[in-house]
């Protein structure tokens, strides 16, 4: 079985082929966005290191990359903070990154290869598997790795980096949501029609899937303010 016709890995053990500061992030972002490290709540980059078996140093750059992402605030002697949720902040994000997501899939839809076709093929159906187990944080590693493959099969390096700064905080924003209302169902058909719409080429179906996932991501955003 060739790599791209593999299942994708949902795990988050130690990979070889991503650095230190790499898997530093990824561990860190999950930690966050599905809230084991809670908003308002001080960091440690010792008890950190210690946790996730990962010296210190990488760990700071992992740190200092989400704070550029806004997952974490570094406030003058008080250290470093996991950062609040702020409603107005997430619909002015929203205003963009709908613009930006439709340009992406539309161009990740054109210029995939076969093999990434396949791959996201993978990605939808391990999706929906996620959803029929009720398994969200299944579904957070496979939304993640499905907005790399995105960000990478689009071929625009400014556009990738635009929404590497939004991923996170939308990632975050949704989880937090489903914990509330249990909408893993929903949430996984909307990404899943994304992904399969870039595996059958099909750039006009994926820009309506993609405004599908957006309005709803809006609409829950916008009753977040009653929360």
């Amino acid at each position: 079985m060739s790599e791209s016709e593999r299942e994708p890995d949902t795990g988050q053990r130690k990979d070889p082929d991503r650095s230190l500061t790499d898997q530093a992030y990824v561990a860190l972002e999950e930690m966050i966005c599905t809230l084991r490290l809670e908003p308002g709540e001080v960091l440690s980059e010792g008890a950190l290191s210690q946790t996730l078996g990962i010296g210190r140093t990488p760990v700071r750059e992992a740190l200092q990359r989400l704070a550029r992402e806004g997952l974490v605030t570094v406030l003058p002697r008080r250290g470093i903070l996991v950062s609040e949720f702020n409603v107005g902040k997430q619909l002015r994000m929203l205003e963009v990154r709908r613009e930006l997501e439709r340009l992406m899939v539309r161009s990740a839809a054109s210029r995939a290869t076969a093999d990434e076709r396949t791959r996201f093929a993978a990605i939808a159906r391990a999706i929906y598997e996620s959803a029929d187990a009720g398994d969200d944080i299944r579904f957070m590693r496979l939304d993640r790795e499905f907005n790399v493959l995105v960000s990478q099969v689009n071929r625009n390096e400014f556009a990738a980096e635009a929404i590497s700064l939004m991923a996170g905080l939308s990632r975050r924003f949704w989880f937090m949501h489903h914990r509330q209302d249990g909408d893993l169902s929903l949430i996984a058909k909307l990404h899943a029609n994304i992904a399969n719409a870039i595996a059958a080429g099909d750039e006009a179906a994926a820009a309506m899937a993609s405004d599908a996932l957006l309005e709803y991501i809006e609409s829950i955003t916008r009753a977040a303010v009653d929360w």
